[in-house]
C-alpha cells in the first residue's frame, strides 16, 4: 500500500485539511496504515502538483487558516487503476522474529520482558479495534462501503488476535526453556 493512495482514499471518503487527516488515521486508517503528520503534509503537496487533488476555495483567505482537499477526477481515476491492479503479497518482516532466531545463539537475557511488553501493547490495540467495531459497525449496519470497511478492520482484528495468541505461546516456551540467559551450544540445531 502506498500513503498517496492511502490519502487519495481518505479525501474521497471526506475532503479534508492535512490535520483532519493526520487524526482520521490516528483513528481509523492507522489500523492498517500509519502515517506521520509531515508525511501527510509532504504527500499533500505531491498529489496537488500532480493534479490529482486540490486544495477547496475557501471564503476569506486568513493567515494559518486550513486548507481543505479534495480529489480531482484524476485522483480519482488513479486510485480505482491502483485498486484493480494486481499486488503480490510483501514477505513479513518482524524485528522481534528476528531477535528470537538470534536468542538462540547469543542468549535470551531482557528477551522475555519485552515479549511481555508486546503482549500487553498487542493486547491493548486489539482492545481499541473491538472498541471500534462495537461503535462503528453494529448489527445491521451492512451497506456495500460499511462492509468492505468492516472486512479491512477484521484484518486488524484477526492479526492482533494472532500476534496475542502467538506471544503467550511464546511466553509459555519461555517458561520451559532449561537456562534462558544461556545459548545454545552451537551446531545442536541447525535450522
Amino acid at each position: 500500500m502506498s500513503l498517496p493512495h492511502a490519502i487519495l482514499t481518505a479525501l474521497l471518503e471526506k475532503p479534508s485539511s492535512g490535520l483532519e487527516l493526520t487524526r482520521r488515521f490516528d483513528r481509523s486508517i492507522g489500523y492498517f496504515w500509519s502515517a506521520t503528520h509531515q508525511q501527510i503534509y509532504r504527500e499533500l503537496g505531491k498529489l496537488d502538483a500532480e493534479g490529482l487533488i486540490r486544495a477547496l476555495p475557501s471564503g476569506q483567505p486568513a493567515r494559518g487558516q486550513k486548507k481543505a482537499y479534495e480529489v480531482l477526477p484524476a485522483g480519482r481515476a488513479e486510485l480505482a487503476r491502483w485498486t484493480a491492479a494486481s499486488q503480490d503479497p510483501k514477505p513479513h518482516r518482524d524485528a522481534m522474529l528476528l531477535r528470537l532466531r538470534a536468542a538462540a545463539v547469543v542468549g535470551t537475557a531482557g528477551l522475555e520482558d519485552d515479549l511481555r511488553r508486546h503482549r500487553e501493547l498487542h493486547e491493548r490495540q486489539l482492545g481499541e479495534y473491538r472498541e471500534i467495531e462495537r461503535r462503528d459497525f453494529p448489527p445491521g449496519k451492512d451497506g456495500r462501503e460499511d462492509r468492505l470497511r468492516h472486512l479491512v478492520l477484521r484484518a486488524g482484528i484477526d492479526l492482533e488476535t494472532f500476534w496475542t495468541q502467538w506471544l503467550d505461546r511464546a511466553l509459555a516456551e519461555f517458561a520451559r526453556l532449561p537456562d534462558a540467559d544461556e545459548p545454545e551450544r552451537p551446531g545442536a540445531r541447525d535450522t
